[in-house]
């Protein structure tokens, strides 16, 4: 038996976030209006920008890179048309493009298992050829797809009510075989208590839970002061939690949930998702080593030679989300969130199987709480299948504002770690 379940209206631009946490300062609602009027590519002040406008700096880096992407003259894939009657045809470009280099990103999936692989499907793109693209416009595509992929999880994770159908809450229905009896995203009757596995803090009272963060925070940089783990240790801590990160929700969900969004009439294959990079009970996985190739030193100035100034655009954006903080945890001021952050920015890569030789992950493991990693993976690899409940499930006291930061942090992540794959291969091909 198969059923379509339909989740239920929510006011407001979030289905998780009450509308009363929209209401903005003068201030930011004049800056608001001012990047619409310059950056706005839809002409509406659509739902996602009114979530992210709980955090303007980052609004104005987001809309400018956007705009950049899609209406930029120095673009390499031109767009047919800027008015309205050409939006259309433009998505639907874009929508082919996704589809020849969709092709191309699954393999360099895979190719963590064969290196070659990235190389090989690059050179099927760009070899010379009637309809075959230039690497600048690979570049481009590649930037689209990353940046869209990414968006996804920030929607999905946030809540985000579609603008043009009030009618459902997410904007998708769900096809459910019967071993889960419902499944309404905004009301979060989802899989029941799936993925949300006991951890140390399960049992605690709200407020004991953000002391206890505080208190681990304290402590672990003490711990740096007095001494620094070796190398070698720090390897070994990267591996346990690259390792753990492929057990994270094993089994929670039933792989027979298909996203029936409005976007599925493009979508030939619907089970083509993620994969892990590497097979569960591997003893070797695969390690992208951050010093041997980052966005800093590497994957910033190849795409800002191939497309012109948006490697500017990108590296602003991801600096202002990482060192974005408002000094506060909850209803704490003064606290330095730093460790915080780089542990959410460096937990999503992790995943991903890229690993920064300076940096300790068992900070990963002391900070993330067993329901915050199963979050942060749902966002970042199955967006689709977000629920409140996850989103209420985690790091209970905080503000809205600050899970929607902790959305923007993985958002971000999510897009340098997809860019690093490409831009890598990309590298590889032109040596």
């Amino acid at each position: 038996i198969r059923k379509i379940i339909i989740s239920q209206p929510s006011r407001g631009p979030s289905a998780y976030i009450p509308e009363k946490e929209f209401g903005q300062t003068n201030d930011v609602v004049t800056l608001v209006n001012r990047l619409m009027a310059e950056y706005s590519t839809s002409g509406r002040l659509d739902n996602i920008t009114r979530v992210m406008s709980l955090h303007p700096q980052y609004l104005e880096s987001f809309l400018r890179t956007q705009f950049y992407m899609l209406r930029g003259s120095a673009a390499p894939v031109l767009v047919p048309d800027k008015h309205a009657c050409g939006r259309v045809s433009e998505h639907r470009r874009i929508l082919r493009m996704a589809e020849r280099v969709g092709l191309c990103a699954a393999e360099a999936k895979k190719s963590q298992r064969n290196q070659q692989a990235p190389r090989t499907q690059t050179m099927k793109l760009v070899i010379t050829g009637e309809n075959n693209w230039s690497l600048a416009e690979l570049v481009h595509a590649v930037v689209l797809l990353a940046h869209y992929h990414a968006l996804a999880s920030f929607v999905f994770g946030s809540g985000i009510n579609p603008d043009r159908d009030p009618e459902h809450s997410n904007g998708h229905h769900l096809v459910v075989k019967n071993k889960f009896c419902i499944c309404d995203l905004a009301n979060d009757n989802s899989i029941e208590n799936w993925g949300l596995m006991s951890n140390s803090t399960e049992n605690t009272d709200y407020e004991s839970e953000i002391e206890l963060l505080m208190e681990k925070m304290k402590k672990l940089q003490e711990e740096r002061e007095e001494e620094e783990a070796s190398q070698e240790e720090m390897a070994t801590r990267f591996e346990k939690e690259k390792k753990e990160s492929l057990l994270v929700m094993s089994g929670a969900f039933d792989d027979d949930v298909v996203s029936m969004s409005n976007a599925s009439r493009y979508i030939e294959d619907p089970g083509f998702g993620y994969k892990d990079f590497a097979r569960r009970g591997e003893e070797h996985l695969p390690t992208f080593r951050a010093h041997d190739y980052s966005w800093e030193d590497h994957g910033f100035s190849l795409v800002n030679r191939l497309y012109s100034d948006i490697g500017h655009l990108l590296d602003d954006k991801f600096r202002m989300v990482y060192n974005l903080t408002y000094n506060t945890m909850a209803t704490h001021e003064d606290v330095d969130t730093t460790m915080l952050r780089r542990a959410l920015f460096n937990y999503v890569h992790c995943m991903f199987g890229i690993r920064y030789d300076d940096y300790d992950y068992g900070e990963v493991n002391q900070l993330l709480e067993r329901s915050l990693k199963v979050y942060i993976k749902t966002v970042t690899c199955y967006p689709e299948r977000a629920t409140m409940r996850m989103y209420d499930g985690y790091w209970r006291q905080f503000k809205h504002s600050e899970k929607v930061h902790v959305n923007l942090l993985l958002m971000e992540a999510r897009m340098q770690a997809e860019l690093l794959y490409a831009l890598r291969a990309i590298t590889r091909h032109l040596t």
